[in-house]
């Protein structure tokens, strides 16, 4: 993959919109392009933390242990990020990433996605509003399925 085409679609992904094309170069060129087959794993949950990762193309399954199997909760796709709650807050894998389709990507290692957020404000603020809007999206998800057992329950 280019820098420039990497380059293009952290801009249009949600976490680094509006920020610098140059520092978004610098976090390109410090990061890795990698591919996966439909049907692989990129990591499993549980696994440790250590890289954040634009879909560049295709899409990938976030794949949750319930019950000794894998069940897929949400699908990621084109121009979207996931594994930065490991980076940021040094936890293992939440869940387990599949490739639903062939998968392009960028891995972001942890050491330049904090060295990016350490040395530019700008960048920092962007990520922390990102992440706001997703826990108020999650929160709202989580109200909606509780209304809807609490209605399967009969009140």
């Amino acid at each position: 993959m280019s820098l420039n085409k990497a380059v293009e679609a952290m801009q249009q992904t949600p976490i680094f919109a509006g920020i610098d094309p140059k520092r978004l170069r610098l976090l390109a060129f410090m990061s890795e392009s990698l591919t996966y087959r439909a049907g692989e794993l990129l990591f499993d949950q549980g696994d440790e933390g250590d890289s954040a990762f634009v879909v560049i193309d295709g899409s990938a399954s976030v794949l949750i242990n319930i019950g000794g199997e894998k069940k897929e909760v949400a699908v990621i796709g084109s121009k979207q990020i996931f594994g930065e709650m490991a980076v940021l807050c040094d936890i293992p894998r939440t869940a387990a990433i599949g490739a639903k389709s062939d998968l392009e990507v960028l891995r972001i290692d942890r050491d330049a996605f904090l060295k990016l957020l350490s040395e530019f404000t700008e960048v920092s603020l962007q990520v922390m509003r990102f992440l706001a809007a997703r826990l108020e999206a999650t929160t709202k998800d989580l109200g909606a399925a509780q209304a809807e057992i609490n209605d399967l329950k009969g009140g």
